[in-house]
Order: C-alpha cells, then sequence, then structure tokens
C-alpha cells in the first residue's frame, strides 16, 4: 500500500453536505459521480494531497443507507492507493483478511476496488484503490 487515497464519510444529503465541505475546506468539490452498482452518489474534494470522498445512498438497500440507518453520518471506510490490486488482493488473503469480493469492481473517480471486513480490520472498513489506466 503507497499512500491514503482518500477518506469516505457517508451523509445523508449530499448537496448540503457539499456546502458544508466547500467552507470547511475552503475549495470546491472536484468531481460528483454515481456508481449506479453501488446504489451511491459520491462527491470529492481535494486539498493537498488529500482526498475526502461524501457518499450518499441512492436506494433504501445499498450499503451506505444501511450504514447511515445503523450508524448515522460520518466516517465510513478509510482507502489505500495500491500499485497491483490483484497482487495486494491476494497477498491480504493469504493473510487471512476477508475481501469482500472476490474480483475487484470498478469504483468511483477512475478507480478498480476492493473492500476488506471490518470483523478483520479493528471495525474499520478498509478498500484498496487502483487508478484504472487508460489506453
Amino acid at each position: 500500500m503507497r499512500k491514503i487515497e482518500h477518506i469516505g464519510i457517508a451523509v445523508k444529503d449530499l448537496d448540503l453536505s457539499c456546502d458544508l465541505y466547500e467552507k470547511l475546506l475552503n475549495t470546491a468539490c472536484y468531481k460528483r459521480e454515481e456508481v449506479a452498482s453501488e446504489g451511491v452518489n459520491t462527491a470529492f474534494f481535494k486539498t493537498g494531497e488529500n482526498k475526502i470522498e461524501l457518499l450518499s445512498a441512492t436506494n433504501a438497500d445499498s450499503p451506505i443507507a444501511k450504514f447511515l440507518e445503523k450508524k448515522g453520518e460520518g466516517i465510513h471506510h478509510i482507502a489505500f492507493d495500491v500499485e497491483d490490486i490483484y497482487e495486494e488482493m491476494d497477498r491480504l488473503k493469504k493473510e487471512g483478511f476477508v475481501l469482500l469480493n472476490e474480483e475487484p469492481k470498478t469504483g468511483a473517480d477512475n478507480k478498480l476496488i476492493c473492500f476488506l471486513h471490518p470483523k478483520g480490520t479493528n471495525g474499520v472498513l478498509v478498500e484498496l484503490c487502483q487508478e484504472i489506466k487508460l489506453k
């Protein structure tokens, strides 16, 4: 793992939260995107090398909706940038971590992603991210 890629924050209202984070971070949201396969709308902010991803549910069955119902708004996950997501997934499986998906998925912000089960990471949802290289 090379660095923290971003911190994901679950929010109930993406528009209101974008306004709040634009004021808080003194920068505009640089990208909004829907990830239909995950039932989520995202908004990204960057200050220096740091990125924040706001996540809101698009339907009541999405993982974010369930998170919000159970825990309320707040930090949802921490994402780490990896050079080769397949190698990292294989390494972590061999170390005994449980992956929430066996193959990387296409996520927001031009990334391949995979999540680790929080039961094996002291309750923290960990995401692996690899930049999709455009040809």
